[in-house]
């Protein structure tokens, strides 16, 4: 009878352990990732930007870098905030690694967890960056957020806007939320 209640007593205990880590995740803040867990997943958002967005194609064929932010999780910083991380790629090479954190954000989506691809267009926004180690969105530096729906015309040679981001997720280019606040930060890894 002793083997039988080993055996009833480590299936509880596993019982338990599973509990434990299902009651234990959600509330976890989100985790740093590695810089190569990072570039896989930036790589895997680039594409999947690429196939869905003729403009974004347009936009990239431009842009001197674009800092990717694969999963931006809501409610993963604080309450009501969010955070991500994420890599600055140069001709096709990862230069820096960043963070995108918002203490609280004007979320219109039910998405938990979202992309975001900044293009820089010019040698100046792509200095200040550099200059800056990090900035706030709409404080520090404006950032124009593309979709599908405003008719955004990049065939023509006049992309005005230093810094043009998307924002999309599984289905696509997102609308109907705002970037503003969000805290850029460099980080080494």
């Amino acid at each position: 009878g002793a083997m039988l209640g080993l055996i009833s007593m480590s299936r509880v205990a596993l019982a338990a352990s599973l509990a434990i880590l299902l009651v234990a995740t959600p509330e976890q803040p989100a985790r740093a990732a590695s810089a190569s867990e990072i570039d896989t997943k930036v790589d895997l958002a680039l594409d999947r930007l690429m196939r869905e967005s003729e403009t974004a194609r347009a936009v990239a064929d431009r842009a001197l870098a674009v800092l990717v932010f694969p999963d931006i999780v809501k409610g993963g910083f604080g309450i009501g905030g969010q955070f991500g991380e994420g890599a600055l790629r140069k001709d096709g090479v990862t230069v820096g690694y960043y963070n995108d954190a918002a203490a609280s954000i004007g979320l219109q989506i039910g998405a938990q967890t979202y992309s975001q691809a900044m293009f820089f267009m010019t040698e100046e926004a792509l200095a200040f960056l550099d200059k800056s180690a990090g900035f706030e969105i709409g404080a520090d530096a404006n950032v124009a957020l593309a979709n599908e729906g405003l008719g955004y015309d990049v065939t023509t040679s006049t992309i005005q806007d230093p810094i043009i981001a998307f924002v999309f997720g599984q289905k696509g280019l997102m609308a109907g939320l705002t970037l503003e606040g969000s805290k850029i930060t460099k980080v080494t890894k």
